[in-house]
């Protein structure tokens, strides 16, 4: 791992144009328009200031959607776990796999209610498309065998491949997604509003436990506050016994933390064990250990999930500067009953709020794109609060500011300050770094050794994409 003070600056190939291949969200065959370049090493602060401005990776190749242009604009989302509560389908996940681990119960049905988005053979191999369409000479090996084993769990779950193996390790079973880009997606919210009478409406039942503790919750605190002595005077006659000492109104009625939801004690009889650990992992991002920084360091990292010795799922995240960065989700189909991309979502916002506690500025945990326009894909619209990226200024706005634009157009400026500009656009492309024939040197050096036009006009885009903060840092390689 390398110290804080050592470190290799990031080295880019960016590739010259746009590209248009098959959307794996509308299945437009090249409506996908993106820029893009090849990471050979990166800096976990460049990809930090990269994915601020719209970019994100797919394995060491990082991509930018040509938001106006695109058949389904991709808006960078993030949510903001130190105030984050799950929801009642957030809970109910964590429910069913605490029931799973503590009692072996399954829960009945498939899963029907939970919005599913394009299968990994559409998704993964439109990236793989993409790249594949770029003229570089690159080791493609292991997003190839990533590649292989997706379609081939694919061809298991259709039945044909019907004789079945128990490895110690996912690979033929393994199911790869882009979790919270192209994973499971969560329950979606349901909005439940009272029957009208004679349209099934049982008046003789009691009103529902919960709106009736939160009345009483209510009629308890005005008491308090009319009464500072904590005498609940009155309060018995709703049924409930008197009791010797006043209750504190905050410690019992306060919803469940997520912590409290995930780390609830199992019984010393559980049915199944669920461990985890987590190991640095390849990807172009270098391995940090500043003094400052998580005891985990920063860079890319496998998350696994061992239930009873086996395997049953990794999660891809990156630690970064200011947030953790989901990436893909592997998972055993077989489990898929425990929806295990909205559990794994789950832990990993716990996580980034563990990870807060040591790192202050480490408060964010970024869920990869959000698409409006796709239907399957608004589920991460339901970790909230969460905020969307103007794709014009490149700043933070949250997203129910920017639901009622998306409503009308795909393609949206959020900020509503139509006299703000990208603060961190290029400016002196000038002072660009390019490494060209085994030297670094500014752009405004090595354009005068160059004849080519289209040269400028490469470079001068990518400047405009990077901004002017990565330019300076990052290697442009040229050859």
């Amino acid at each position: 791992m390398a110290s804080w003070a050592a470190l290799s600056p990031s080295i880019v190939e960016y590739f010259e144009g746009e590209d248009s291949y098959r959307c794996g969200y509308c299945k437009n065959e090249s409506g996908s328009r993106s820029n893009g370049m090849w990471a050979h090493s990166m800096t976990v602060q460049d990809y930090q200031d990269l994915i601020d401005r719209g970019w994100r990776r797919s394995g060491k190749y990082v991509y930018k959607p040509v938001m106006n242009q695109t058949c389904c604009p991709q808006y960078t989302i993030r949510c903001r776990p130190l105030q984050f509560q799950p929801s009642k389908s957030h809970k109910k996940v964590l429910k069913k796999m605490l029931k799973f681990l503590a009692k072996g119960e399954i829960s009945k049905g498939n899963c029907e209610d939970e919005p599913m988005e394009p299968t990994m053979e559409d998704t993964v191999a439109g990236d793989f498309a993409l790249i594949n369409k770029l003229d570089i000479q690159c080791d493609l090996k292991t997003l190839s065998d990533d590649l292989k084993e997706s379609f081939e769990s694919e061809e298991k779950k259709k039945g044909k491949s019907p004789k079945k193996e128990e490895p110690k390790e996912l690979i033929q079973s393994q199911h790869i997604e882009e979790k919270l880009g192209s994973g499971e997606p969560s329950h979606p919210l349901k909005v439940h509003t009272a029957p009208k009478p004679g349209k099934g409406a049982d008046l003789s039942k009691p009103p529902c436990r919960k709106a009736k503790e939160i009345r009483k919750e209510r009629k308890r605190l005005k008491l308090m506050q009319q009464n500072p002595a904590g005498e609940l005077e009155g309060f018995q006659a709703q049924g409930e016994p008197p009791s010797l000492f006043p209750r504190k109104a905050n410690k019992s009625n306060q919803p469940k933390s997520l912590e409290d939801l995930i780390f609830e004690s199992l019984p010393e009889n559980a049915s199944h064990k669920l461990e985890f650990t987590r190991f640095l992992c390849s990807s172009p991002l270098e391995a940090e250990n500043p003094p400052h920084g998580p005891d985990c360091g920063y860079g890319s990292f496998h998350q696994q999930y061992w239930l009873d010795g086996r395997i049953i799922a990794v999660g891809v995240i990156d630690i970064l500067p200011y947030c953790v960065s989901s990436v893909y989700l592997y998972y055993d189909p077989d489990y898929s009953f425990l929806s295990l991309g909205v559990y794994s979502a789950l832990r990993e916002i716990g996580f980034t709020r563990q990870l807060h506690q040591k790192t202050s500025q480490l408060s964010y945990y970024y869920m990869g794109f959000y698409i409006h326009s796709c239907p399957k894909m608004k589920y991460k619209g339901q970790y909230r609060p969460s905020d969307l990226l103007c794709p014009e200024t490149y700043v933070w706005v949250p997203i129910e500011q920017c639901l009622s634009s998306l409503e009308n157009s795909k393609y949206c400026r959020f900020n509503q300050d139509p006299e703000a500009v990208d603060e961190g656009r290029s400016k002196e492309p000038d002072r660009l770094q390019v490494f060209h024939k085994k030297a670094i040197m500014p752009y405004g050096v090595y354009k005068k050794q160059q004849r080519d036009p289209s040269e400028e006009a490469a470079v001068l885009q990518y400047a405009g994409l990077v901004g002017q903060a990565c330019s300076e840092r990052m290697l442009l390689l040229r050859n």
